[in-house]
């Protein structure tokens, strides 16, 4: 009988992590950005149901770049995991911490465990009272976790193209409008050309943490009203005192629900 062929475990480690991240290379990137009006998230998704951004709990959401039925599984389990902590003990013992914390563990178990690494890299972000007090978690597909402190943060893709035009531009305090338009400007890296003059409101996902909600503070921006942020994030314009830093008029108020959505067809995003 043939022995097996004996492989180091430092060299099955390194082999998943550089399968997982060559994946990772090859998608488009997403950016999580803090503005005045809360957190927002841009990234390229021509999919109207296959989403990366959704809600997790009252002021907490979900990003996500990879494979969607894995990171959607994520989500989901999230999600449980979220309303269950909230129903055992305390809708304030739900922290993005926690959650953070807890995904870091599920993806470093499927990391050691199974024969193939999640291809995902997530976001937990939970939006504050105020900009300082803004909480932004980046979990990869081997369990490690990083709180992010820069007011910003890109997932997957190339990530260090994209963050150095944030660098470059970011400061505290941005308006929505400023935020939405510094976030094309850093994606558009990724096109031939670096223009985000042609990005349109049908090649995007965005979301809005909102800053002035208590509970249910996710909101996803689309159709006309992503239009709009989209023209006044391309050519802003002089705002009111009391109209800065809020969405465009008719913007969507409704919280994406917590529930768990059926099953889409398996697709990587």
């Amino acid at each position: 009988m043939s022995m097996p062929f004996y492989v180091s475990p430092e060299q099955v480690m390194k082999d998943k992590a550089d399968y997982a991240r060559k994946v990772l290379t090859r998608i488009r990137s997403g950016v999580v950005i803090t503005c005045d009006a809360g957190i927002l998230f841009v990234a390229p998704n021509p999919s109207r149901a296959l989403r990366k951004f959704s809600e997790l709990y009252d002021r907490i959401a979900f990003a996500a770049v990879g494979r969607y039925p894995e990171f959607e599984t994520l989500r989901k389990a999230g999600v449980r995991y979220a309303d269950m902590t909230g129903f055992q003990y305390d809708r304030r013992d739900v922290t993005s911490r926690g959650l953070a914390d807890w995904y870091a563990q599920l993806l470093g178990s499927l990391f050691t465990d199974s024969a193939k690494p999640y291809e995902v890299e997530i976001v937990v972000a939970e939006v504050g009272n105020s900009a300082d007090t803004d909480q932004i978690y980046r979990i990869i597909f081997d369990g490690s976790v990083a709180e992010e402190h820069g007011g910003f943060v890109v997932m997957g893709g190339q990530a260090e193209r994209v963050a150095e035009v944030l660098k470059e531009s970011y400061r505290p305090g941005l308006s929505l409008q400023e935020a939405m338009g510094l976030a094309m400007a850093a994606l558009a890296v990724q096109n031939e050309g670096g223009s985000s003059e042609n990005i349109t409101g049908d090649q995007l996902e965005v979301a809005l943490l909102d800053r002035s909600r208590t509970y249910r503070a996710f909101k996803t921006v689309a159709g006309p009203r992503l239009d709009t942020l989209l023209a006044e994030a391309k050519s802003p314009a002089p705002l009111s005192a009391s109209a800065e830093g809020s969405l465009p008029a008719g913007s969507d108020e409704n919280s994406q629900p917590s529930a768990d959505a059926p099953d889409e067809a398996p697709e990587s995003s």
